[in-house]
């Protein structure tokens, strides 16, 4: 589990085709990937990761075909830079929402403009997670926990504040680019249940 606050960026320095899959390499300048072990779990822009092999400033990781074809890590080259959060434990705060690293599926964005010291971004999702987005819930984009702002049919839009976009390769975004997006977990399970209850 992750808490979608985001502790370090990094970047792709090699995709290698492996087989139909493909071996990322993932490294940080800033230390930030110095002490993660064998078979930890790393949120490497959303996608909860696993370190198969230890390198001076990063590590390897296994991206199966599932994982590139539910997940924008199908498009990511070399120099790409990524957001990092490593996995949650008791002592760390919760600052942002429960998040899992399983990706929901993949949305654009379609809109960003300036708004005093802040950003306005709109985003359009696939028609099957647009029911789970609701104004004021959360949302996470990239491994990025948001508060959703407004929703309208299949887009929503969030406030990205100056620390943020700062800190994250929001930024770095620009239309029609695809992100990663998992919605709340608690929309995913109520609707289990009301389905389950619904079942004779």
């Amino acid at each position: 589990m992750f808490t979608g606050i985001i502790e370090s960026q990094g970047r792709i320095v090699a995709v290698e085709p492996r087989g139909g899959d493909v071996r990322m390499l993932i490294e940080s300048d800033d230390g930030y990937l110095a002490g993660v072990a064998l078979g930890d779990s790393v949120a490497v822009s959303g996608i909860c990761l696993t370190v198969r092999e230890k390198t001076e400033k990063g590590f390897t990781a296994d991206l199966s075909v599932e994982t590139l074809q539910a997940t924008s890590s199908g498009y990511w080259s070399a120099g790409r830079r990524v957001n990092l959060e490593k996995a949650l434990t008791p002592h760390k705060p919760l600052g942002g929402h429960l998040v899992s690293g399983h990706v929901d599926g993949i949305g654009r964005l379609v809109e960003r403009y300036e708004e005093a010291r802040s950003w306005r971004m709109q985003f359009e999702v696939p028609v099957d997670l647009a029911k789970y987005i609701a104004r004021k819930g959360s949302i996470t984009i990239d491994g990025i926990s948001l508060t959703v702002n407004d929703v309208e049919a299949q887009r929503f839009g969030v406030n990205i504040i100056p620390h943020t976009l700062g800190q994250t390769t929001l930024g770095d975004l620009q239309s029609g680019d695809a992100v990663n997006l998992e919605v709340d977990l608690i929309a995913r399970y109520l609707e289990r249940l009301l389905q389950a209850r619904e079942t004779p």
